[in-house]
């Protein structure tokens, strides 16, 4: 979503890179480039005048210190006001009210924003943190809305609760409440139904739910795709509803971010959640900082671990280091690994999470990602012995020209995914018994492309995508590589 936005900023910083300080001639240069980053992303024009003038300010107010180049000390103003444009820190839902009440949730949005899946995904949210949640379904207007909450809820293990289209959204909420209070739940999620800001008659109905309800948070859920105007209709809602936070979804599709960096600003009310893709784990808290870090291609390793420590056991990972160490990682290891970097998400997503990964081409990402699924269709031609026993392979021509042949691929396909298959079990061995970095199950490389060295951590086996140097290996002369090594 931000890689526009990021290179703008890049822009910026090099401009200001070999200057002996920062002045009033070079600052605004950069910030002319930071101006038109903004503008771009669809940011609300006050905002960005805010931002550049206190940017210009502190920059021009600050002095660099020894050992700071200009660009430096500009990439921390930046990212400090970034950070404080987004809110300054992560706002965490309210822990409720009264002891033995359920704390309560109204979901509200325009139509079409996703606001029913945004409920599931919070549902399932709260439950992995060993809350009990209840959702309600209140939305009486849109059909099918209370059936695909029943369905999300079944497919999450979250009982929903609702009266059916009958009864009005008022007392299916406060029927919700009071069946939370008797069997336990700890929050109530109630699903509103999507409406229109002109719409004035579910305006009024809203508030008629809240005061009824008496929730701990409103959060309106915005579709970040409507840039700017996000920003200008949580001012609204928060005007004639009250809200508490918001919730930006589609995150992941093509919105240019102008949505995550007004809202707070015009608003006044902060970004709670965002939605990163259409599946109901695609959820995550805003952190106004890791999302700063990644606007500048720094990456975001924080959240990058929560999501491996989502998905991953701690035993997982104790055998699978040993495995590595052991060089018997075989064929099944490796599509449970490349099966579980599926569920974390999309592999472009998670390589900009990485520090320095913001500049692989999108093209070369998609390409890596059909490769994992021409290697997936490759491993699924194999037997059970063939995958556990990787010499088979080696050792008889004719069961890889089979595996070529059932997977739709050339015999040279499966020769160059095993030849690197088996280079990563001998490179994965010497670097976790050589001081390289413990990590988690994933990650090492992929056969077959090339190699792309810095991606990967010792336990995170992938074969062909390179790994993480050890941290005590002395430097080489550098060399040209060949593919994603390039990168």
């Amino acid at each position: 979503m931000f890689d526009e936005l990021s290179q703008r900023f890049e822009a910026a910083v090099k401009s200001l890179r070999g200057q002996a300080a920062i002045s009033e001639g070079n600052i605004d240069a950069a910030l002319k480039e930071v101006r038109k980053a903004l503008l771009e992303a669809d940011v609300s024009l006050p905002v960005v005048k805010e931002f550049v003038e206190d940017v210009r300010r502190q920059a021009l107010g600050s002095e660099v210190v020894r050992g700071i180049t200009p660009d430096q000390k500009f990439i921390q103003l930046v990212h400090a006001q970034l950070v404080d444009t987004m809110g300054g820190a992560n706002a965490p839902l309210a822990a409720g009210g009264k002891p033995g009440a359920p704390s309560v949730v109204l979901m509200a949005g325009l139509q079409g924003a996703g606001k029913t899946t945004a409920t599931a995904k919070l549902g399932l949210h709260l439950k992995e943190q060993g809350r009990r949640p209840l959702l309600v379904g209140a939305d009486v207007y849109r059909p099918a809305a209370i059936d695909q909450l029943m369905t999300l809820g079944a497919q999450i293990g979250v009982e929903v609760f609702s009266l059916g289209t009958e009864a009005t959204p008022e007392a299916i909420a406060a029927a919700g409440i009071a069946k939370a209070r008797q069997e336990g739940f700890d929050t109530v999620l109630v699903d509103t139904a999507g409406r229109l800001q002109i719409d004035t008659g579910m305006m009024e109905e809203m508030v008629r739910i809240r005061e009824i309800a008496a929730p701990d948070e409103v959060l309106l859920v915005v579709d970040s795709m409507i840039g700017q105007e996000a920003a200008e209709l949580t001012r609204a809602f928060h005007e004639q509803v009250g809200i508490t936070g918001a919730v930006l979804t589609k995150l992941d599709g093509d919105s240019r971010g102008g949505a995550a960096l007004s809202i707070r600003k015009v608003s006044g009310a902060p970004i709670k959640f965002i939605g990163t893709g259409e599946k109901v784990e695609a959820l995550q808290p805003f952190h106004p900082e890791r999302m700063a870090s990644r606007i500048l291609g720094m990456g975001d390793v924080l959240s990058l671990v929560e999501k491996a420590q989502k998905e991953v056991e701690l035993a997982d990972v104790a055998r699978m280091q040993q495995k590595l160490q052991e060089a018997s990682f075989d064929f099944t290891d490796f599509l449970q690994q490349m099966r579980l970097i599926k569920r974390m998400g999309s592999l472009g997503g998670l390589m900009k999470m990485i520090p320095g990964m913001n500049k692989i081409d999108s093209g070369m990402l998609k390409q890596g990602e059909a490769q994992l699924q021409r290697i997936e269709a490759m491993i699924a031609s194999m037997t059970e012995a063939e995958r556990r026993q990787p010499e088979l392979l080696a050792a008889q021509p004719n069961r890889r020209r089979r595996i070529a042949s059932g997977s739709g691929h050339s015999p040279a396909d499966v020769d160059k995914v095993l030849t690197d298959f088996q280079k990563m079990r001998g490179f994965m061995q010497q670097m976790t018994r050589g001081g390289g970095l413990p990590g988690f199950p994933g990650m090492g490389g992929m056969p077959g492309m090339g190699g792309m060295p810095g991606m990967g951590m010792p336990g995170m086996g992938m074969p062909g995508m390179g790994g993480m140097p050890p941290t005590r290996r002395p430097a080489r002369p550098a060399k040209k590589r060949k593919g994603f090594g390039e990168l």
